[in-house]
């Protein structure tokens, strides 16, 4: 069983009078209001070293302390949810998660996850990244779509995540952000940590804990102007890093959100076409196999919301890049429009 977590926060001028319950579950590390409150309850949260209860009103200046309890893989249970599986062998899954599947279990996320799925799928699985996330190797955001690696021997996991963090394994994305990209091609190297001010968020930091994050983008097609939109453009990016909300922070910090993006985004209706999650599609993995050296490659079709949201804003196209031509080859017309 993996540690529990530890958590402090001092509550600023901005965030005091607000009940705690409501507050915590406001905050990054947080899964929801109601997770919180069963934190509180179990005296798992302290203010200035006191319990509290849950209609305790923050004050400015208050130390919060969570302690997060371990959850123990002896209580997970295997749950039979569809696998849309690519590609499978005695090392290795590779498979196309759907929006709104949690990778794994954590704080108001105990059931219905991909680890559970993937525990009634294979009793074969790595478990170097704790008893509650057998198999994992990187993450997906829950409403992010696409490609992931799930590791099925603890050696095919070590060699994975290696291969992530030297860079050798390909990572791409299809996103259709707010605007107009001038440039072709653009690289984002900005430090990602947590927002001070809203700790639910990720942003881009100079604080001494932030990370280096590093993306770059090819634009793909450009869309004009709307009667309720800025215009749109569609961009491959690629993954140097695999900080938290990545590719979402750093197209946000660039003054181009992902359309649809909840938390980093315009959320205006109209302008995000109806989309309620953000236009993000993990696309396309190469990588070596980690055991037999073989090259790899896998594409992955725009699910049917981003596709519809294509076919919508098609007729205000002004062409495709050269990149946008050859990507369009690979995923198939069908597959994006």
């Amino acid at each position: 069983m993996s540690a529990s977590e530890y958590y402090e926060h001092m509550v600023t001028a901005e965030e005091a009078g607000q009940r705690i319950d409501a507050f915590l579950g406001t905050l990054g590390f947080m899964a929801s209001r109601s997770a919180a409150s069963r934190l509180i309850e179990d005296g798992h949260v302290l203010v200035d070293g006191e319990v509290v209860a849950k209609k305790h009103s923050v004050r400015a200046g208050e130390r919060i302390e969570v302690e997060i309890p371990p959850y123990d893989r002896g209580d997970l249970v295997a749950e039979d949810i569809p696998l849309d599986i690519r590609f499978e062998d005695a090392h290795m899954i590779v498979l196309s998660k759907p929006a709104g599947l949690v990778v794994h279990p954590a704080e108001g996320h105990w059931s219905g996850t991909l680890v559970h799925a993937l525990l009634a799928h294979s009793d074969e699985l790595g478990s170097l990244q704790g008893d509650e996330r057998p198999g994992i190797v990187h993450r997906l955001d829950k409403d992010t779509s696409g490609l992931m690696l799930v590791a099925k021997t603890d050696k095919t996991q070590v060699a994975l995540q290696e291969a992530i963090k030297i860079r050798a394994v390909g990572r791409r994305y299809l996103a259709l952000v707010h605007g107009w990209i001038a440039p072709d091609t653009g690289l984002i190297d900005a430090p990602i940590g947590r927002d001070p001010r809203e700790r639910m968020k990720m942003a881009v930091s100079e604080s001494p804990g932030a990370k280096q994050a590093v993306t770059t983008f090819r634009v793909l097609e450009r869309f004009e102007a709307g009667p309720a939109d800025e215009g749109y453009t569609l961009v491959e990016c690629k993954l140097y890093t695999g900080r938290t909300h990545q590719i979402r922070v750093h197209m946000a910090y660039i003054a181009h959100a992902c359309v649809g993006d909840p938390v980093y985004g315009q959320r205006k209706a109209k302008a995000d076409q109806g989309l309620e999650r953000q236009f993000l599609h993990s696309y396309r993995l190469q990588l070596e196999h980690p055991v037999t050296g073989e090259a790899m490659s896998f594409i992955d079709p725009l699910p049917e919301d981003l596709a519809s949201v294509m076919a919508k804003i098609a007729s205000y196209s002004v062409g495709r890049t050269e990149a946008g031509d050859e990507v369009y080859r690979l995923v198939g017309e069908a597959g994006v429009r």
